[in-house]
């Protein structure tokens, strides 16, 4: 009767309360692609990806048919290509983005990440070349996503890398004006990156991790609040035990889906990502999970304090119910694709320096935020700063995807479509902070024995 009982609740959960699986994500290492010849490089990349991720999409549809859940993307994260690129001679990987385009057109996924550097102390020649190539890279494919992890706890913040990549953002928007600047929607620059994050833009596959796995990322806020208002009397230890249990629930739908896609792939499952990932659609909001724990609007005073509440009790039923969560887990707010965060922000309960706060405690950062399109690179440069601080100071990972939208200013909206949503302008603080950041140099990594 109890396994009857449970049945029937995860069919109520698909069906009606939004429960999908929002992606399924081989990792691939690119390590024994690399060659002197940047076109020898290239050739291995298409051959290995396309050959291992061949039945990524069809497995995944089969899954979706036996099982009944859905199974929103399928996606391909990588190894750095810094790390891949920097043997060539090469002067502009921008080529190497198009392979991997090409690669993800062929066996058919929607996102393909690791175009991507890490400089958290200093670069390498192969990372300044692929900063460089970033814009034009973005903008002239498909289904590339790029990331920068510019810091990190125990090296601090390459504020080189800051300065540099508010430009880049710069460019990028421009090069993609004609689609409201899209191309910075598939780009994130990070603190303390995880290298088994399934979601994109920052995916991409770490050097510590194995030839190829299957990492899986499982949604669910629509759940959340369901669960959560039929407790409209709770306390908040009760409401962290409804919480608790529900991603529980969750997390073992998506552990039957990764561990059976990973087998039949026939690669070792990596790690569950269990975040709460918002969509555009009504009944998929993580801010309306905030407004049904009392808040009139996400954005008004207590918003940290119930995302806090929130991101804690989702790690601990996730961490109950397997063995093998990673990634971030925990609760992501892209304004863009969560239809209670841009309603909050339209009606003034949400600015710019509250979602700063909130990224504090949760999982990313500040996340498909629009902001003015004459927005100074210096500026752009300085909210990368303040995000990457509040990781490297409190050992979390942050990371920053905002879109200075070319031609648009506050009171416009920016259209991205599909999961990327749409986003009203948010003003930003327009006082100079360009001397700061021209400074260069990196800020030192912060001691960890003497904290308050």
């Amino acid at each position: 009767m109890t396994m009857f009982k449970d049945v029937l609740e995860t069919v109520r959960m698909i069906e009606k309360e939004r429960l999908d699986i929002r992606t399924i994500t081989m990792g691939i290492s690119l390590l024994d692609c690399i060659d002197s010849s940047g076109v020898k490089s290239r050739q291995k990349i298409y051959d290995k990806i396309t050959f291992l991720a061949e039945n990524l999409v069809k497995e995944g549809e089969r899954i979706e048919t036996e099982l009944g859940i859905p199974i929103v993307n399928k996606r391909i994260s990588v190894t750095p290509i810094s790390l891949i690129a920097g043997s060539s001679e090469d002067l502009n990987y921008v080529e190497y983005a198009k392979t991997l385009d090409a690669a993800a057109a062929t066996v058919g996924i929607n996102f393909i990440g690791g175009f991507s550097a890490l400089v958290p102390k200093g670069f390498t020649k192969g990372d300044r070349i692929l900063i460089d190539s970033i814009p034009e890279a973005l903008a002239t494919t498909n289904c590339v996503c790029s990331s920068v992890n510019l810091g990190s706890s125990k090296a601090g913040i390459n504020m080189d890398a800051v300065k540099r990549l508010g430009e880049v953002i710069k460019e990028t928007a421009y090069l993609t004006r004609e689609a409201d600047s899209i191309g910075c929607a598939k780009f994130v620059a990070f603190a303390n990156a995880v290298e088994d994050n399934p979601f994109m833009a920052g995916a991409f596959h770490g050097v510590g991790e194995a030839e190829a796995v299957l990492n899986v990322g499982v949604s669910g806020p629509g759940v959340v609040k369901r669960a959560l208002e039929k407790a409209q009397h709770a306390s908040f230890g009760e409401m962290a035990e409804i919480i608790k249990k529900t991603a529980f629930k969750i997390t073992r739908a998506g552990h039957l889906v990764g561990t059976t896609v990973a087998e039949r792939l026939n690669v070792p499952f990596g790690i569950l990502d269990l975040s709460l990932a918002p969509t555009p659609e009504i009944g998929d909001s993580v801010a309306r999970i905030l407004e049904e724990m009392g808040l009139e609007h996400c954005g008004t005073h207590g918003t940290t304090a119930a995302l806090a509440m929130l991101n804690d009790a989702v790690k601990k039923g996730g961490i109950m119910a397997s063995t093998s969560v990673g990634g971030f887990s925990g609760a992501f707010i892209p304004v863009s694709e969560d239809e209670g965060m841009i309603e909050a922000v339209e009606c003034g309960a949400l600015t710019f320096d509250k979602l700063e706060a909130m990224t504090s405690v949760c999982s990313v950062g500040i996340d498909m935020v629009a902001i003015p399109g004459d927005t100074p690179a210096t500026t752009i440069s300085g909210i990368l700063a303040d995000e990457a601080a509040i990781g490297v100071i409190n050992n979390k990972t942050t990371g920053v995807r905002v879109i200075p939208v070319y031609g648009k200013d506050v009171g416009d909206t920016a259209e991205f479509g599909g999961l990327l949503g749409r986003a009203p302008i948010m003003p930003v603080n327009k006082n100079d902070c360009s001397v700061f950041v021209n400074r260069g140099g990196q800020i030192p990594a912060p001691i960890h024995s003497f904290k308050n």
